[in-house]
């Protein structure tokens, strides 16, 4: 059950207080248990009196099913992969239709979609959701009606193996008709399920010549899962097409959706983007993390004295704060981490994105939308007239935007925003190049921090070695400089696909903006001048922060050759 469907239903009952909802959320999600044991550490209900107000809520039955014993007809009802992607087990047959016990049984929509793909009358039940997943392990993967696990590939469910055998058999003749199939629904379904559950940021499905491609990005690296039949791509394509609200009909131009989907009780957005190619449409799916919208910027690892400078530059009242890295350098997760610390009543908050990829409650937040002319410039400029006290600028791409940030900064306001540059002090350089006056840069520029993304090594699998002097003379670092640090990897495992990480880990540097900086910028001083200057006063590069990670055990030093 997710927090906000749990919350609804306690304001709804009386049990909680309209004007006290948002501050119940966010303690739920700030706990370190599910919603249905948070209510219990509130203090509102007991775990078990809260099954069953669900249960009243949606005219079902609640269940405990810890000693439950499905009979086999009921349990071929409902297929081992679409138990596993909706989280429910089948309980019985009734008049009305199967009765199934459901983890987000408040979810309309997951009861929709579940009858659909089941094509039967979906009566709905309420239980524990652990022992709802024990039952699917237990009943469909460990032993009796367990899915057939030869033909899975690595990294691919059962279920997922054996509906790639089902939809293989199907024709092409009719791609728009097979795409609203329940089996291709329940292959697209599954995709998705499997790379939430391998935490993927990105899935590629890519058509080629001879074969369809399907890619997830797990920790920055890329890794291909068994391919589907390649006479379906269009149909499979076409369904992406459908749950994003994209023209099925237009082959011929890129175009950009949204999916919004209950996935495992899990919310989850994802961000489509397709793109016409020589043998069809490829399609790329970035998953939005909402937990990204609940860090901390304690969570983000950043050394102690990085951390203070961050958090008081946040909260001045005035100066221009930027984020710099490449595309997936973790740039966004860091602002709205920001966002998070000064989002508070006192204070409006406006956000200019393209597109906005989380909503935050609190702030105001408006999409770019070049095709109509809604731009950054003139999003900044309507912005100013909304008395904000902070804005956040979602990119500074041209000269106009930087302009419009400068000016908000003199005239009182916080502006952070992001600027894709190798470094920190090559902002700066950046900024007066799209032609900002250098002493305005100077004034208002509070603070530029660099980042990367690297991964973290498995604490599973981790072991030490000595590297070879020729690797450590690569990294800058000399014998002398080792001491009694030790250096590690991983061997690799299955907690980790046999990768041998885990997990990702920032790399930060911090251009802290003194007065000797400041002269240097007014004077036009090169990148390479600003950066010894700030290395001269202290500050720590990617290379050097990438070699604390190393010493610290957190990270390879391939990782840090690779990302620094």
């Amino acid at each position: 059950m997710t927090v906000e469907s749990v919350i609804d239903l306690l304001v709804s009952r009386g049990l909680i207080d309209e004007s006290q909802r948002e501050d119940y959320i966010a303690a739920a999600y700030g706990s370190e248990h599910d919603i249905t044991y948070a209510v219990e550490e509130f203090g509102l209900l007991q775990r078990e009196q809260l099954f069953h107000l669900v249960a009243q809520d949606i005219g079902g039955d609640y269940y405990d099913l810890s000693d439950f014993e499905p009979a086999p007809q009921v349990l071929r009802a409902v297929p081992a992969g679409t138990a596993k992607l909706y989280q429910c087990f089948p309980i019985q047959f009734l008049d009305q239709g199967l009765q199934v016990a459901i983890a987000n049984p408040l979810d309309p929509q997951n009861l929709e979609e579940l009858g659909f793909s089941l094509n039967t009358a979906i009566v709905p039940a309420v239980a524990p959701p652990e022992q709802i997943s024990e039952l699917i392990e237990k009943f469909y993967y460990g032993g009796g009606a367990s899915a057939d696990n030869d033909g899975a590939a690595a990294g691919e469910s059962n279920a997922l193996a054996d509906l790639r055998k089902e939809i293989a058999a199907m024709s092409s003749d009719d791609a728009e008709e097979e795409s609203n199939s329940a089996p291709i629904i329940r292959y697209v379904d599954l995709v998705l399920y499997q790379a939430i559950k391998e935490k993927a940021s990105d899935v590629h499905f890519e058509p080629f010549e001879d074969d369809f491609k399907i890619r997830y990005r797990v920790d920055g690296a890329l890794y291909e899962m068994a391919p589907p039949p390649q006479h379906l791509k269009q149909a499979i394509i076409s369904r992406i097409k459908v749950m994003s609200s994209l023209n099925i009909a237009e082959t011929r131009l890129p175009q950009d959706g949204r999916i919004t989907k209950e996935i495992n009780g899990q919310g989850i957005d994802m961000r489509v983007s397709t793109l016409p190619t020589i043998f069809g449409e490829s399609v790329v799916l970035r998953v939005l993390d909402r937990s990204n919208v609940n860090l901390n910027l304690e969570m983000l690892n950043l050394p102690k004295e990085m951390f203070e400078y961050i958090t008081d530059t946040i909260e001045k009242p005035n100066g221009i704060f930027i984020c710099t890295g490449p595309t997936g350098a973790g740039k966004t997760t860091t602002l709205y981490a920001c966002l998070r610390r000064i989002n508070t009543e006192d204070a409006k908050l406006l956000t200019a994105e393209d597109p906005v990829e989380y909503d935050i409650d609190g702030i105001m937040q408006v999409p770019i939308n070049e095709s109509i002319g809604l731009n950054f410039g003139r999003v900044l400029r309507a912005f100013l007239r909304q008395d904000p006290d902070r804005i956040l600028v979602g990119e500074m791409r041209d000269l106009e935007t930087a302009q419009i940030a400068i000016q908000a900064s003199l005239t009182g306001h916080l502006v952070l925003s992001t600027l894709h540059t190798n470094d920190a002090p090559g902002a700066v350089t950046r900024l007066i190049d799209m032609g900002c006056e250098p002493f305005l840069v100077a004034a208002t520029l509070e603070g530029v921090l660099g980042q990367r993304l690297l991964r973290r090594i498995c604490p599973d699998c981790r072991v030490s070695y000595k590297p070879s002097q020729a690797v450590l003379a690569q990294l800058g670092i000399a014998a002398a400089d080792i001491g009694g640090n030790e250096f590690y990897t991983g061997q690799g495992c299955d907690a980790c696909n046999d990768t041998g990480y885990r997990g990702r880990q920032g790399l930060f540097e911090l251009l802290d903006m003194s007065n000797p900086i400041r002269d240097l910028i007014a004077q036009r001083a090169a990148t390479v001048v600003l950066k010894q200057k700030a290395q001269e006063l202290g500050m720590r590069t990617l290379r050097e922060d990438g070699i604390r990670n190393i010493f610290s055990g957190i990270t390879t030093i391939e990782e840090v050759l690779k990302y620094t």
